[in-house]
């Protein structure tokens, strides 16, 4: 996870473990670009979704991790950019095996349907898995 660097965004039903992950992220040296949400004020996930997305994108950031309440709408959101490879997790098996298989680039989590403590870990098993190659390449490359 040497010179990894992560953008993350919350709308106002992911906020709380936004900060979390921040802090949780920080703690191991990995630098963070925060887009917002930056209060627990409602406001409109799909702007935040795709900013995070640009971010990936353009190499800015290494990875990207969205969160809102259930993490469905920031999944659909991030799904239609292209280029862009976006899992819903709720596991620790589905984090690992998206990075494996899918090359996910980013990850999306729902606060008020995971423990806290079940998200960072899921971030942390995401974000050190590797991608495989070899067959699962040829289907990525289909996706794309």
């Amino acid at each position: 996870m040497e010179n990894l660097t992560v953008a993350i965004g919350s709308d106002h039903g992911g906020f709380e473990y936004k900060n979390a992950i921040i802090e949780h992220l920080k703690s191991k040296n990995i630098k963070c670009i925060d887009v917002g949400t930056y209060t627990k004020e409602s406001c409109d996930y799909p702007k935040i979704a795709r900013e995070v997305c640009q971010k990936v994108l353009s190499n800015e950031a290494s990875k990207g991790i969205l969160i809102c309440g259930t993490g469905i709408g920031m999944s659909i959101v991030a799904n239609k950019i292209k280029g862009i490879r976006a899992a819903l997790c709720g596991d620790t098996f589905s984090a690992k095996a998206c990075r494996a298989h899918n090359n996910a680039n980013v990850l999306c989590l729902g606060q008020r349907v995971i423990g806290e403590q079940l998200a960072l870990d899921i971030v942390d098993i995401w974000l050190k898995s590797e991608f495989e190659g070899g067959r699962h390449q040829r289907r990525v490359d289909m996706i794309e």
